[in-house]
């Protein structure tokens, strides 16, 4: 049910908006604490910056369900694999400031590493019934312990009604809703869609990185999921078209095919032979040189 904006959080958007910043955790809560006293709902995304309009398109959402939005930019070392992606990660500040001002963010949580981590940024351990160890978790070793950690102390720090994550990162999505349930943590998740560009490729802060001949290529992959989500119907066993994928980016002079995999929507295992009434879906990892580009769309079981 939709909640009215209370008097104080109606004041708070008008007479404050100027979008507020906190840098520190009890800045932030000192700040939330008086707006929660008088029953302002909360909700939260959490975002690495670089921001795009897939990301609008999710605080415009949370902004339609909850009086107070708070919009967090921490670019987590924890969750990179690889030190290089950390560093070559787009950083675009000043740009994601106006944007959140655009679309009338409330308040910008921009902690430092130290606020974060003090000084000793390490992965905690969780299980998350092996769902981890799938499909990315195959390729991105302690990947999700990353993730599950900065969204936990985030969770933690912020302590919002609904938080908000895109379809974008479905694995990432089934997990943080495991990490909810598990630790018992009195949040509603929200799935948001996947937002495209016009030409089909999903976007992302990596996007940046492709070169005009890389972006050229890119949709690409979109163009090979749709084409999968019609043969998904033609074919009872998954393995006439995982060939078939491969064989089309075998030709792809610019993209490289990391994974290609058809799965079941919960339980994220990968599937030979598909049974009605069961939901599935069709995940895919591409290189452009050393972007990295994931993907995926739920398959139609008719």
């Amino acid at each position: 049910m939709y909640i009215l904006k209370c008097y104080v959080c109606v004041l708070f958007n008008q007479s404050f908006f100027r979008m507020k910043t906190c840098k520190t955790k009890q800045e932030l809560r000192s700040l939330l604490s008086i707006l929660r006293e008088k029953n302002c709902s909360v909700g939260f995304v959490p975002t690495m910056g670089a921001l795009h309009k897939g990301h609008l398109s999710i605080i415009k959402k949370a902004k339609k369900k909850n009086n107070i939005v708070v919009v967090s930019i921490f670019v987590n070392p924890i969750q990179f694999d690889k030190k290089k992606d950390l560093i070559n990660y787009p950083k675009t500040l000043d740009k994601d400031i106006e944007l959140l001002k655009n679309v009338r963010c409330d308040v910008l949580f921009l902690p430092s590493e130290k606020e974060i981590y003090n000084d000793n940024p390490t992965s905690l351990s969780f299980d998350f019934d092996n769902l981890e160890n799938k499909l990315e978790g195959k390729f991105r070793k302690n990947h999700f312990n990353g993730v599950a950690t900065i969204v936990k102390k985030l969770f933690e720090i912020v302590e919002p009604n609904k938080a908000y994550f895109g379809e974008k990162d479905f694995q990432q999505l089934i997990i943080i809703n495991k990490l909810v349930k598990k630790q018992n943590i009195n949040i509603k998740i929200k799935k948001c869609p996947n937002y495209r560009e016009k030409d089909g490729l999903s976007m992302s802060s990596r996007n940046a990185r492709l070169t005009e001949k890389q972006r050229k290529a890119a949709p690409f992959i979109y163009k090979i999921l749709k084409k999968v989500n019609k043969k998904f119907n033609n074919y009872k066993k998954t393995k006439e078209i995982n060939k078939w994928v491969k064989n089309k980016f075998h030709k792809n002079s610019q993209l490289n095919l990391e994974y290609f995999a058809i799965a079941k929507e919960k339980s994220l295992k990968t599937v030979k032979i598909k049974k009605q009434n069961k939901k599935y879906r069709a995940f895919i990892a591409v290189f452009a040189n050393k972007v990295r580009l994931i993907d995926n769309i739920q398959l139609y079981n008719k």
